[in-house]
């Protein structure tokens, strides 16, 4: 299955977003701390290239991921120009505070007090960026949810008569290049259920669990993963669940639709424990060998 999600809004809210990028002095990337690459919009990367902004990249719910993973990214993120990565829990007020300062760091020709410093919120949709901002103004002014796109529209507010920060609409990319990108984007609720298949990217996540956390699938369900495979999982899953279809139509055979939201909705709350998709050598392997995966040849005509 290949998984591509680009809402009808999205078009007009890149085109608004890289206006207010003319008029921004630091990008407030939020990436989700489990997946930093595949939550980074690369369109973000070439706004802000263009305009050569500063980054603040936000590797946020930072406590859901898994910290030596996520310590991994931060050292590979600051090790490029213009890029200053930390990693924080939109939900935590005291770690949300510390944005403004970091900011002010990325733009010291702003510290003169002669012209506000505009801050700029970017990001896949339900990475947290309404949180964040809400976080900052101590107060509900974003609408927040567990589903992608809930904000529509930009939202620009003053932080004191000092600076002002701006909220923008979750913003994906129109190609979806790597496979593995959609199905983690799908796992952790960025994209809409209605371009997915949950069974599918429920056997996608076991498969990375088996191979990077299968302790945390034991101690969950209380299941043996020894020598078992990603469906063997979701199936497992269903067994210790009560996972069982009813009614006249396979009543009695195993609801493994069932199972897969458990899965699913189990790691997006973080009741696997502190879980981390990608790390910066996985991504390296990964793009390794899709540069080696031969061209698909034209169609014939």
């Amino acid at each position: 299955m290949t998984i591509q999600w680009f809402p009808g809004h999205m078009t007009s809210a890149r085109k608004k977003a890289a206006e207010t990028m003319a008029l921004t002095d630091v990008v407030i990337e939020v990436c989700d701390a489990r997946l930093p690459e595949a939550s980074s919009n690369p369109m973000i990367r070439e706004l802000r290239l263009h305009r050569q902004r500063p980054c603040l990249k936000l590797l946020n719910k930072s406590d859901l991921a898994d910290p030596v993973v996520t310590q991994a990214w931060i050292d590979y993120y600051n090790s490029q120009p213009g890029v200053k990565a930390v990693a924080i829990s939109s939900k935590n007020p005291s770690e949300a505070a510390r944005v403004p300062s970091l900011c002010k760091g990325l733009a010291p020709h702003r510290n003169d007090g002669v012209k506000p410093l505009r801050m700029l919120i970017m990001g896949i949709p339900n990475v947290g960026k309404s949180t964040l901002m809400n976080a900052l103004l101590k107060r509900r002014v974003a609408a927040v949810g567990d589903e992608p796109a809930v904000t529509k529209s930009q939202m620009c507010i003053d932080l004191g008569p000092t600076m002002s920060i701006t909220d923008t609409p979750g913003l994906m990319w129109p190609k979806i290049r790597h496979d593995s990108d959609g199905f983690m984007l799908a796992a952790s609720h960025a994209i809409g259920r209605n371009a997915v298949i949950d069974s599918e990217v429920a056997i996608f996540l076991a498969g990375l669990l088996l191979q990077r956390y299968p302790a945390a699938l034991a101690d969950r369900y209380g299941i043996a993963v020894e020598g078992i495979d990603a469906v063997g999982v979701v199936e497992a899953v269903a067994k210790k669940r009560g996972c069982i279809l009813k009614g006249r139509r396979g009543a009695g055979e195993l609801d493994l639709e069932k199972a897969a939201m458990i899965l699913l909705t189990d790691y997006r709350g973080g009741k696997l424990g502190r879980v981390s998709l990608e790390t910066p050598q996985s991504r390296a392997a990964m793009l390794a060998a899709a540069d080696k995966t031969p061209a698909e040849p034209p169609a014939a005509e």
